[in-house]
């Protein structure tokens, strides 16, 4: 092993299959919060951190959103991991056996169908892999968990359904974090992360997003959220196609910081082969 690498989650979490995906020679350390990952990486207590970011079916993961910003810590790769749904029981249980599953309200939505067709009960749980964990410890085949397999090849539970998520495209988008940037070009295709806040001016948005039009820079992300619980102070994360020292990508950024009272690059980092 090689470093050590931070995720939110129990053991045979999505995010440690990320980890296991995007960092294999490094040791994935778990974590119970979106926080406790960041600051363990602050800490130097670990090398990198992965932190789930948004869902192609249930949008942006929020509270990492408002994190990042103050966060100190500096994007240096991103990870899209297809998530595929399991059904997860004890050994020797089939199909049959099965009356209740149970994991994060999340998957429930995502496997709504199966659910439904097998006629199954469903318990909320805080994690996925921690789910499996219990139903492992249980040792009762009446109850299931819906997980990653890498999960059931943690807890020691057979796969009685694989892939069962009603969404072909159901895919999680990570972002690996880092103490030191990471501004060096290794890819042909690059992204940069940033936030930033305008100024109290008519057309203050319309005007600093003009920059990007103008030079032909695509944006691929623009969100939005309140800064400290006020309704009149908001900021934007953003992400776009380039690198800062990209002439067209210099140019935009420039005009933006015009328009803006704080602007932040959060990172600067390849493409993800699987992104779009």
């Amino acid at each position: 092993m090689t470093g050590r690498i931070a995720f939110q989650g129990e053991p045979g979490a999505y995010s440690h299959q990320a980890c296991r995906q995007s960092r294999p020679d490094m040791q994935a350390v778990p974590c119970a919060t979106f926080e406790e990952v960041i600051d363990r990486v602050r800490a130097a207590d670990v090398d990198l951190g992965m932190l789930a970011v948004e869902n192609s079916t249930y949008g942006r993961v929020a509270d990492v959103h408002a994190l990042l910003p103050g966060s100190g810590l500096h994007i240096i790769d991103e990870a899209f991991v297809r998530v595929h749904i399991n059904l997860l029981a004890v050994k020797g249980a089939t199909l049959a056996d099965v009356k209740r599953v149970r994991c994060m309200s999340i998957l429930h939505g995502q496997a709504r169908t199966f659910i439904k067709d097998h006629a199954l009960a469903t318990l909320n749980w805080h994690d996925n892999a921690a789910a499996a964990r219990e139903v492992a410890a249980l040792g009762d085949k009446a109850e299931a968990a819906l997980a990653s397999e890498l999960a059931g090849e943690i807890y020691g539970l057979d796969c009685l359904a694989r892939q069962i998520e009603d969404q072909a495209n159901n895919t999680t988008r990570f972002l690996i974090m880092s103490r030191q940037p990471d501004l060096t070009r290794r890819s042909p295709d690059m992204i940069t992360t940033f936030t930033f806040r305008v100024r109290n001016i008519p057309a203050a948005l319309y005007k600093a997003m003009g920059g990007f039009a103008t030079n032909g820079v695509n944006m691929t992300k623009l969100e939005s959220y309140m800064v400290g619980g006020s309704f009149t102070a908001t900021e934007f994360y953003a992400d776009i196609e380039g690198h800062p020292e990209d002439p067209a990508v210099a140019r935009a950024m420039e005009e933006l910081a015009y328009f803006t009272t704080h602007l932040h690059v959060l990172g600067v980092y390849p493409a993800d082969r699987r992104r779009g």
